[in-house]
């Protein structure tokens, strides 16, 4: 299988304990939507859309990004970059 590159790797807080995960390729954020993922909703719905779409080249792999981005917020997720708050992690 060919992983398809897109962009800079996203991390984000993904616990109350702060445990980071990285997304690096578009097929581990695809896995995480669909194995390991907190919430079912819309978001979701549409990021697991797009991440396939992408993949098969029928849309823009920034879309599929926003498209996770938005559904990692509305999980609960926090971009590692905005976690930590007087040195402690950020719970949303």
């Amino acid at each position: 299988m060919i992983e398809i590159h897109w962009g800079e790797p996203l991390s984000f807080v993904v616990s109350p304990e702060g445990d980071v995960q990285k997304f690096t390729t578009i097929e581990q954020a695809h896995y995480w939507l669909r194995r390991k993922w907190p919430v079912a909703d819309i978001a979701q719905d549409r990021a697991l859309d797009q991440l396939d779409a992408a993949m098969n080249c029928l849309a823009s792999v920034g879309s599929a990004r926003r498209a996770f981005i938005s559904a990692a917020r509305t999980a609960g997720f926090v971009p590692e970059s905005l976690s930590v708050n007087a040195g402690r992690p950020f719970v949303a």
